[in-house]
């Protein structure tokens, strides 16, 4: 259970420094064991043809009983430092020489035979060097000299390579430290970003690492998250038609009963009303019934466009000239507001543009927006509508002089039932939005830097018949 709350890091730093320090210390049991086979045996024999050559040279001190040539030979073997006794003894084994002094042990005894070298080979004396003829002894030389020093450089240099072994796991382990932060920390991080995201915040990104591999584990665990971003967009957006639509279709419910149950009392009223003032010889300028029968007009243009909007007649797709469509629709607002402070211009190009379009549904739904431009001007002013033609694409622009659109309405002004008019039904631009789209075009909105607003309708002249019939159908 423990082991399962240590880190990545900790465990491959952790593994990382047991393989070093058992490679490290494997490597210098191994060189310490060889280095002290290899000092020991050269020590041994040194001390070997040492005791060998007090051999020879004890020969004739042997020969002749000279104690005092046999004894200052073993003060000279004494010189050396690691010899802690001679000890000369004749064939029989009877001492002629002993030369002791006190030196710390462990101690060891090499002995050697003493021969009796012929005349002739004098000049050869280390010819019964590995002699073994009993009968050619005369003495024996035993030495014995301590290990100590050699144990004790064997020590020193088992110290020295503790101390150098744990720098070097030391440095090992901190420079595996580094290596491996910059690999795990990347990590880390994308596993931080991934609790964040978990959390709610999608904003967020997760921060390239030093490696390719982690640039590449990063960029992925990015790209997998902007996909949940287009995701939830595309979630959202299906979730808002669905709403817009069911709205739609209770809208139509609603227009159906209003077209039966408020539609016809109305057109009764008015009757009414006309009936009333005839037969009583009420004045046409009577307030009341002026302000009744305008209220009548109001609620009657209300229920039409409910009922055009929730219940719009299918497209009849025909080659029409657009420029054409839209000069006959200038013209009947230049006559409508001729008396009036409100100028409506225009630029229409003579050259036709034909594209396929229901005339009558196309021209209510520009209608719908040079209304709202002119009712944005309050009055008064000037409402500038002009086409552009490049090649396949038809683009409209209007522009009024009104107040402009509030920011925060921009998006929202082609919704159903959005206004900031007092007695505005909402349902105007949302019924030009759904012609123009119907057509296979679009329509934006935008404020102009000099005050006022901007409508841009774009249109194409190859939108197929199919294509529009199915976004009609949407």
């Amino acid at each position: 259970m423990i082991f399962k709350n240590i880190g990545i890091h900790t465990r491959v730093l952790s593994a990382a420094v047991i393989l070093i320090s058992a490679s490290t210390l494997t490597l210098g049991y191994w060189s310490v064991n060889i280095i002290n086979e290899f000092v020991t045996l050269r020590f041994s024999q040194r001390i070997d043809f040492m005791t060998q050559y007090l051999a020879l040279n004890a020969e004739l001190g042997i020969l002749i009983d000279e104690q005092g040539l046999l004894k200052g030979l073993a003060q000279n073997m004494l010189g050396e430092n690691d010899i802690a006794s001679v000890v000369i003894e004749d064939k029989s084994g009877k001492e002629l020489v002993r030369e002791t002094r006190n030196i710390s042990g462990p101690f060891k005894t090499t002995k050697k035979w003493v021969y009796l070298s012929e005349a002739k080979d004098m000049n050869n004396p280390m010819r019964f060097i590995n002699s073994n003829f009993d009968h050619d002894r005369i003495g024996r030389v035993n030495v014995t000299y301590s290990t100590k020093g050699v144990k004790d450089l064997v020590e020193e240099i088992e110290q020295r390579f503790i101390v150098v072994a744990i720098i070097v796991i030391v440095i090992s382990g901190l420079i595996f430290f580094f290596i491996l932060k910059s690999i795990v920390t990347p990590v880390i991080l994308l596993a931080k970003t991934a609790r964040k995201v978990s959390l709610g915040n999608h904003l967020i990104r997760a921060p390239a690492g030093n490696t390719p591999e982690t640039i590449k584990l990063a960029n992925a665990f990015n790209d997998m998250l902007d996909s949940i971003v287009r995701g939830r967009k595309i979630i959202v957006q299906a979730y808002e038609k669905m709403a817009k639509q069911e709205t739609l279709a209770e809208v139509g419910k609603f227009s159906m009963m209003i077209a039966h149950e408020v539609k016809n009392p109305l057109g009764i009223i008015k009757s009414s009303i006309e009936i009333l003032k005839r037969e009583l010889n009420i004045p046409r300028d009577n307030i009341a019934l002026t302000y009744a029968e305008e209220e009548i007009v109001r609620l009657n243009d209300l229920i039409e466009s409910f009922l055009m909007f929730a219940r719009p007649t299918r497209p009849n797709f025909e080659k029409n000239d657009l420029n054409k469509l839209m000069y006959q629709v200038v013209m009947g607002f230049e006559i409508q507001y001729k008396s009036n402070q409100i100028e409506v211009k225009s630029s229409i190009p003579e050259k036709p543009f034909y594209a396929k379009a229901d005339f009558d549904l196309f021209s209510r739904g520009i209608v719908n927006i040079i209304r709202n431009a002119c009712e944005a001007n309050q009055g008064k002013g000037i409402v500038d509508i002009s086409i552009e033609c490049k090649n396949n694409k038809w683009q409209l622009l209007i522009k009024d002089q009104g107040p402009g659109i509030p920011r925060g309405d921009l998006k929202k002004i082609f919704e159903p039932f959005f206004t900031t008019k007092a007695k505005g039904s909402g349902l105007g631009l949302a019924f030009a939005d759904q012609v123009i789209k119907a057509h296979g075009g679009s329509i934006k909105a935008a404020n102009r830097p000099g005050g006022g607003a901007l409508f841009r309708v774009t249109l194409f002249a190859g939108f197929q018949d199919k294509k529009i019939k199915e976004v009609w159908n949407k």
